[in-house]
């Protein structure tokens, strides 16, 4: 299983190199889970990015992967990912979410860099 972090998706839908290099797991719904916060992450980006149309087919595409909602075990294991890690919010749901669902987790995000399952790509 893969996710995709808000900061990948955005290369994806940018056409970027780091775009090409996680279309893999984005074109692979099958194998793709979407926690909630990142489509509200993505959506919001590119409402201001790209406009309301463009972000609503974006969204589209994401939704084809499995679409996984912040429930409250998801919430206790973020809480204790986001203490032990010092991650902010949304990025430890995203770690607790990756982590129930045993996936490969796509960021650019640096403090991701060195946790386990985590494949990471640097800013240019």
């Amino acid at each position: 299983m893969n996710l995709v972090d808000s900061s990948c998706w955005l290369e994806f839908f940018a056409g970027s190199a780091v775009g090409e290099l996680v279309s893999e797991p984005v074109e692979n719904t099958r194998q793709l889970i979407v926690p909630a916060i990142v489509i509200y992450e993505v959506f919001k980006k590119l409402l201001v990015e790209v406009g309301e149309d463009n972000a609503i087919m974006a969204l589209a595409h994401m939704k084809q992967g499995k679409v996984v909602d912040l429930d409250a075990s998801i919430a206790i294991q973020a809480a204790k990912i986001g203490h032990e890690n010092k991650l902010a919010m949304a990025d430890s749901i995203i770690y607790a979410t990756a982590s129930q669902y045993d996936c490969l987790l796509w960021t650019q995000d640096k403090h991701f860099e060195k946790m386990a399952h985590v494949r990471y790509f640097s800013k240019s």
